[in-house]
């Protein structure tokens, strides 16, 4: 049954950690379930999901590195990589403070629900405004100050979050934005799940890991998140982000109601 457990973990996270619904939100609610899992297992379902959305964007990142010498890829990197300075710099802060993930189905579900209210609301805002492509130092900004805000509030959705503060900030294509997003997403990941990582062996919390359970999940969260990333950029080429923010409203729901008469904590 642990290896059971394991791989459904691994299909949530592939599932949701690049759809904006909240992969963090999802997988509290599920170890109530499931039970709860160490953070070596967080860390290694994550990195299959990163490992994932890097070989689907492999050819974009190569062309970054390889072609920096063209002003409009070097203006691309310098933006990702202010981006990413700005999470990383206020991620660390955040760890000083000492900031605790909720246990609680509550504030999760009203992060899905205002998450959702407001995917509606910035989809209206920019289809008011031209389709821009363009990825303005503003939204670099904007995009590594939500990241954090993500990771603060669980339902949020870091992918969320990102996309629709580029769509907002004048980056009016879905496609455009969903991409930078992904892109600052890469670093971003590999460096929290590398601290964490390093962390978790230095406390000696990597001793008594069921290795078989967290290789089934790293495998199956990353043969989900590829098919989900793939499924997810053709989908937005003709279609809004409408249909997350409906689910993410009604899921909310139900998790405040579930809350209220005791079916989970």
């Amino acid at each position: 049954m642990d290896y059971i457990n394991a791989a459904i973990l691994g299909v949530i996270e592939g599932i949701t950690e690049f759809l904006p619904i909240s992969s963090t939100g999802h997988l509290i609610i599920a170890e109530q379930w499931l039970g709860h899992r160490s953070d070596m297992f967080n860390i290694v379902i994550q990195a299959g999901a990163i490992l994932a959305v890097t070989i689907i964007y492999w050819r974009r990142l190569l062309d970054l590195v390889l072609g920096w010498r063209d002003p409009v890829n070097r203006d691309y990197a310098a933006k990702l990589i202010v981006a990413f300075l700005i999470t990383a710099i206020l991620g660390l802060i955040v760890k000083k403070l000492g900031f605790e993930l909720p246990e609680t189905a509550t504030p999760i579900a009203w992060a899905l629900i205002i998450g959702g209210i407001w995917m509606i609301f910035a989809e209206w805002a920019a289809a008011r405004r031209p389709p821009h492509k363009e990825i303005t130092w503003l939204v670099a900004i904007l995009v590594g100050i939500a990241q954090i805000v993500a990771g603060v509030f669980p339902g949020t959705s870091r992918s969320g979050a990102t996309i629709f503060v580029a769509m907002l900030a004048g980056t009016g294509n879905r496609a455009a934005a969903t991409e930078f997003a992904f892109l600052v997403g890469i670093p971003t990941m590999y460096a929290a799940s590398g601290y964490e990582l390093l962390k978790t062996f230095r406390d000696g919390g990597a001793a008594g890991e069921d290795w078989t359970a967290l290789g089934i999940a790293f495998v199956v969260s990353t043969v989900v998140a590829f098919i989900a990333v793939k499924w997810l950029l053709a989908y937005i080429r003709s279609n809004r982000f409408t249909l997350f923010a409906i689910y993410r409203i009604i899921l909310g729901v139900l998790l405040l109601g579930m809350a209220a008469t005791g079916l989970i904590a």
